[in-house]
């Protein structure tokens, strides 16, 4: 991660989990981003303290009100974030926000669907719409060749869970409603990575691995991964990604996963 240098990243559902792992490990780099945007959608409650006591340590940290379900709060946050930013780009942009809804394929109902699917599909294309004329800026004031997640990026957080050609764990937790909302989500960075590179945008899906999270916990099932391996292990993926990984599907070690 120490050649990773990134002037500007934006976290969405930063306040907890791997969101908030990642603020934090951006934030303790020797070579910190100019800006850390890390967003939550009550940056006043309590679920936000751990954010503020973080930003009271770190004047480069921005804790930044974003309902991912609501355009008018997206179309907010992009605003705010363009004044932080002045006239530079927002370089990275970690679609992180995300919800489970446990769910056998008896007892889904079409309220969670389309929850689940409003969050961690809906959301991610919303908000990266949102900003992408900051990426795009980013982009065409950047120095560098090629698509780099230090140029300008969009990175998604999804799961092996929405692999078609690899359907893991499905013996231990269905999850209809996340599982088809992280297949429509990788469909949705294909679609990102042949629209935006002409704009100098990597767009980049990424499994974090089954992580020890309030969402990672299933019943009596303990996730093997700790949420700072899974970060650090993300932190050092996402700098050796270039063109020739653009839309790829990739895990949080870098193995390219099936989709």
């Amino acid at each position: 991660m120490a050649g990773f240098n990134v002037r500007s990243v934006l976290v969405t559902g930063a306040n907890r989990g791997i969101g908030l792992e990642l603020v934090k490990q951006f934030l303790e780099k020797s070579n910190p981003p100019e800006w850390v945007f890390a967003t939550c959608r009550d940056p006043e409650g309590e679920r936000a303290q751990q954010l503020k006591n973080l930003a009271s340590r770190h004047p480069n940290l921005a804790i930044v009100a974003l309902e991912a379900t609501d355009p008018a709060s997206i179309k907010a946050a992009a605003t705010r974030v363009e004044e932080h930013l002045k006239s530079s780009g927002l370089n990275l942009l970690i679609n992180n926000a995300g919800i489970m809804r446990l769910s056998t394929l008896e007892s889904e109902t079409p309220e969670d669907m389309s929850l689940v699917y409003a969050t961690n599909v809906t959301g991610p294309l919303l908000v990266s719409q949102a900003f992408l004329p900051l990426l795009k800026k980013a982009a065409q004031g950047s120095p560098q060749p090629g698509l780099s997640c230090s140029k300008a990026a969009i990175v998604n957080m999804s799961s092996e869970c929405g692999s078609i050609a690899n359907l893991i764990a499905l013996e231990l937790v269905q999850v209809v409603s996340y599982r088809c909302s992280k297949a429509s989500l990788n469909m949705l960075t294909k679609c990102q990575s042949l629209g935006y590179e002409g704009d100098g945008i990597l767009s980049i899906a990424v499994h974090p691995g089954w992580v020890q999270t309030d969402m990672g916990s299933t019943g009596s099932h303990q996730a093997p991964l700790t949420v700072d391996v899974s970060v650090q292990g993300i932190l050092n993926v996402l700098p050796t990604l270039s063109k020739k990984d653009n839309g790829a599907f990739v895990n949080w070690e870098g193995k390219v996963l099936p989709w």
